[in-house]
């Protein structure tokens, strides 16, 4: 029977328990009826149909204006004509449709669909544009939408879009000068927010503006008062408003001849329409509900959260009914005991102020309440909450007298050497005691004050019960509904029969006699699905279906199917030791009957469509259906490699892909039995690569779930050549994701890398991206790489190319290393890499990249100055002189000295006075050779000596390069350090 589904909201993002919102349902109604008035007529016939209309009276002009509103907002092909249209009808001067925009903006910005959105900004530049009176209220309105703090997309797109149109319409904007010193303070507040690489021409486009209505229009924003001040501290160190802060404080009078100095500001009180122009209307909202919660609203809000416990059953009330009330209380105890205190107190005092006469019946329901949360292990133990030394101690008592059966046969005070904390007993409400003697084990952050017997005795492993993801229904009705014949004898005969043999040749006779039905249609395949997920729940086996497929009969029949494997459903699949015979068993059921003979039917069968669709009602009903059939596919012996079974089966789903169904069935497997989970995963990349390799979302679920063991067997299967998790052209996005992830999750990660043998070259692009404190995992993986490696040109562009920090010792560990290990080649690359840099633009800068996608140049060469900032860096936290006393060394710095600004060496002084004895170095250098030659040969290949000031070609630096990257190179051996080298290390 078909039913009414609610028609999805295209101005509204809506869930599917969100009722429909009255004003949006008005907008869609005037825009239905504007719609059957314009339907087929021209240009000039619209114009008059619309004015005919609203001729009529007031409310069918609201209802054409409404309508065009609705128009301009959901369709932008259609934006144009229907402003056009809206202006000529206007009988109001677009009052009424100004209040209406307003209210949309105050009341739904949130909930506002992105065509929405985009069309109201749009709106309000077509508003400007024209001069529309009362056109400012729109723009206040977006701009208290425009929230401090907050760079995300949205919000900044909002910001910008709004800059534009204050920029575009500039001398609109200096007439209203009361909307001109709310951008101002609008802008003063999210310059600030705007700070880095992504965001540069956005900040410098809001500066430039908001420095040009400040100067030219001083005394119109002078009224913002003394706030105007201290938004011009946060931004005094952007050189733009550092000129107009030195103005404001040695020459007021440049600004405004009225202007006397800032002692003028800082005695004008900020009007409140500024103050609250920084508040968005939800944060309003909020606020206001805070400020004004009385004591009868408390009250009824704790009533709200004890109601189903007074007359709790748990015969019929679900535990889900009481959850959030214990969750409250247990979760609050710690950072916010109040919370707790009060429920507690009123819990104790519902009792007997509830009503006289039910008196018992709420202890009863509260009782029963509290034994059915320990029963369901909601909470392992209410000890931490009625017994809580923490408490106040008439509290404590009076739980005690009321809940004596939930409490500790002893309840013990914390002690302070021997001696009872003392506790306030001057009121009811609860307190910390602030003393630094109560032991941390009285509090863990996992079970909070469980005695320390206690935890022991519940040290072992207990696995979290969730309730079974098919809820049992009893399928008496539904075999009655089935029609009688060899069908319904089947599925009694499967109902009563225990013996697993026996229940597969019953599934066997069963799939005949759905082939040889005729009237099998929809309505029979549910109920028969019903049944069969029932029986066969801890099975999981196959179904077969008919080539008289009707659909009523599948209903019927999967119906009843669920209901007889509901057993086979909810036992674990996956065997504890895989081997052939264990794995055999695991498929020996009858619900893999009906996967076989699905297998086992030839694509071009008729018969092969009803059996999908059977198995499509049963996964309707029973979700594990989809892993099993993957798990079946993957162990049972059939030729189906590239598991078209499974994607057939998917296709015959509603509104379902491939990959949402494959990872909603990955997901459900994980959550089920992680090894099964882990023992499916190679083949899901082998058979589905185009959905797999590159997915973040699957690898995330993979590294989330996996334990020691089962990422070794990860790693064996691709050591063996079984399991290839990563491609090229994905592999630098799933690095960008797994910044966010737990840090066992970038971990396991890495480890799945580094047995991927994945070529450091393509892990570099990341690293200008990463910061020293905030991506430790990934840049402690990346160190150990590099450690394997040769130092190349390749590898110390990226580095070079980082920002040097006073903390970040990233650049500095790697190049100390390479230094020890490769000292003559790196020498020789930080020499080439000095000498091509172009020292005429020494004060460029790598632009950061802060966006969530990696867009970083591996080509980039990173300047001089740089360079210098990291060999400055190494030489202030190594200490480490030997390497910048090397020849090649010497030449860069010399290099430095005859190329570069003065700038530069003043700033890197320190580290280019290491060059100015050249000489000396050469004859030390000289002498080190010799006895280096004595410890240990050199390579026979000889370097080509250069001038110090004069830079090799192009083309020397780059075959310099090429035969770095050789793996033939010889590393220096620390055996073979001289002493007095060890010792300036």
């Amino acid at each position: 029977m078909a039913q009414n589904k609610k028609e999805p909201s295209r101005l509204l993002t809506q869930t599917v328990i969100d009722a429909r919102d009255e004003l949006d349902e008005r907008l869609e109604k005037c825009y239905s009826i504007v719609t059957s008035i314009i339907t087929g007529l021209s240009e000039r016939q619209i114009n008059d149909a619309l004015n005919a209309y609203v001729c009529k009276g007031s409310q069918q002009h609201e209802e054409v204006q409404l309508g065009l509103l609705y128009m301009i907002l959901v369709d932008q092909k259609q934006a144009a004509r229907a402003y056009r249209d809206m202006m000529l009808i206007s009988r109001d001067g677009l009052t009424f449709v100004l209040t209406r925009t307003n209210q949309l903006i105050f009341e739904k910005w949130l909930k506002l669909q992105d065509t929405p959105r985009t069309q109201i900004v749009w709106f309000c530049k077509e508003l400007v544009k024209n001069s529309v009176n009362g056109t400012e209220s729109v723009c206040n309105s977006l701009l208290r939408q425009i929230a401090g703090g907050d760079i995300s997309p949205k919000n900044v797109w909002l910001a910008e879009s709004m800059l534009d149109m204050f920029m575009e319409h500039r001398p609109w904007l200096d007439k209203i000068a009361g909307l001109l010193a709310t951008v101002v303070y609008t802008y003063l507040r999210v310059i600030v927010d705007h700070n880095g690489a992504a965001y540069e021409s956005l900040r410098k486009r809001e500066v430039e503006f908001t420095v040009s209505l400040l100067r030219e229009k001083w005394m119109e924003c002078a009224p913002i008062g003394r706030d105007l001040v201290r938004l011009l501290q946060n931004v005094a160190r952007i050189p733009e408003f550092y000129k107009l802060w030195q103005e404001i404080l040695n020459n007021p009078t440049a600004l405004s001849s009225q202007f006397t100095g800032i002692s003028q500001l800082l005695k004008t009180r900020t009007s409140r329409k500024f103050l609250i122009s920084r508040l968005t209307p939800d944060m309003e909202t909020k606020l206001a509900f805070l400020l004004t919660k009385s004591n009868v609203a408390a009250s009824n809000a704790k009533l709200s959260l004890f109601y189903d416990w007074l007359f709790f059953d748990p015969e019929k009330d679900s535990i889900m009914n009481i959850e959030p009330c214990i969750l409250v209380m247990y979760h609050s105890i710690r950072p916010h005991p109040a919370i707790t205190a009060t429920l507690l107190d009123f819990m104790c005092r519902i009792i007997p102020n509830f009503h006289p006469s039910l008196v018992d019946q709420v202890r009863q329901g509260i009782y029963k309440s509290l034994r059915s949360i320990l029963e369901k292990r909601v909470l392992a133990s209410i000890s931490p909450l009625f017994d809580n030394p923490k408490l106040d101690k008439e509290l404590r008592a009076m739980i005690r007298e009321q809940f004596t059966e939930f409490c500790s046969v002893e309840v013990k005070e914390e002690v302070n050497n021997g001696k009872e904390v003392a506790e306030n007993d001057s009121n009811h409400h609860p307190r910390l005691n602030h003393s630094d003697s109560i032991p941390d084990a009285a509090f863990s952050d996992e079970e909070d004050d469980i005695p320390l017997g206690k935890l022991r005795s519940e040290m072992k492993f207990r696995p979290i019960k969730e309730p079974p993801k098919y809820k049992p229904v009893d399928i008496t009705d539904y075999i009655d509904q089935l029609p009688d014949g060899d069908m319904k004898a089947s599925v009694l005969e499967l109902q009563n029969e225990t013996d697993n043999e026996i229940q597969c040749e019953v599934m066997e006779k069963l799939t005949q006699a759905v082939i040889q039905e005729d009237d099998f249609d929809q309505e029979v395949a549910i109920t028969l699905a019903t049944c069969l997920c029932q029986l066969l729940v801890n099975q999981l086996n196959n179904n077969l279906y008919n080539d008289d497929f009707d659909q009523e009969v599948a209903i019927t029949l999967a119906t009843c199917l669920c209901q007889l494997l509901v057993n086979q459903l909810n036992n674990n699949l996956f065997p504890q030791v895989v081997d052939e015979e264990s794995v055999e068993d695991s498929i020996g059921s009858p619900l893999f009957v009906l996967f076989r003979n699905l297998c086992q039917t030839p694509e071009e069968d008729p018969s092969r469509q009803p059996l999908l669709t059977l198995i499509g009602e049963m996964y309707a009903k029973q979700s594990r259906i989809g892993y099993y059939m993957l798990y079946y596919l993957k162990v049972g012996k059939i030729v189906d490699d590239k598991m078209s079974t499974y994607k057939d089966f998917c296709k015959t789903l509603e509104n379902r892909d491939i990959e949402s169904c494959l990872m909603t069935d990955l997901r459900l497997c994980q959550e089920d039995d992680v090894r099964l989970f882990t023992y499916l995963i190679p083949d899901i990349y082998t058979q589905f690569p185009n959905i797999a390799i590159g997915s973040a979302e699957l690898l995330h679920l993979i590294v989330s779930s996996i334990d020691g063991s089962q990422l070794q067997d990860l790693v064996c299967q691709i050591l063996q050549g079984h399991l290839i998790m990563f491609r090229k052209d994905s592999f630098l996005s799933i690095l960008n994701a797994s910044l966010e992830w737990e840090t066992i999750e970038q971990y396991f990660l890495w480890q799945l890398i580094a047995a991927h043998n994945i070529p450091v070259e393509h892990i570099m692009p990341i690293l200008p991206k990463l910061e020293f404190q905030t991506h430790a995992e990934a840049l402690s993986s990346i160190l150990i790489q590099l450690k394997q490696e040769c130092p190349s040109a390749e590898l110390l562009r990226p580095i070079f190319c980082r920002e040097c920090k006073k903390h970040d010792y990233f650049s500095v560990s790697i190049l100390k290393y390479w230094a020890q290990e490769y000292e003559d080649k790196l020498a020789d690359l930080v020499l080439a890499q000095i000498s091509k840099s172009n020292p005429s633009t020494p004060n460029r800068k790598r632009q950061r990249s802060t966006s969530t996608s990696i867009s970083a140049n591996k080509k980039e060469n990173p300047t001089i100055e740089q360079t210098l900032s990291h060999l400055d860096h190494m030489r202030q936290v190594c200490r480490n002189i030997s390497f910048i006393t090397h020849e090649s060394m010497q030449q860069a710095l010399q290099y430095v000295q005859c190329n570069c600004t003065d700038s530069i060496k003043m700033k890197y002084g320190d580290l280019l006075a290491l060059a100015e004895d050249f000489e000396d170095v050469k004859t030390t250098r000289v002498l080190r050779g010799r006895t280096k030659a004595n410890i240990s040969p050199k390579p026979t290949a000889s370097k080509q000596k250069k001038s110090p000031a004069q830079a090799p070609s192009d083309s020397s630096s780059e075959s310099s390069e090429d035969e770095i990257v050789k793996p033939k190179t010889k590393k220096r051996k620390r055996g073979a350090t001289p002493l007095d080298e060890d010792e300036d290390d």
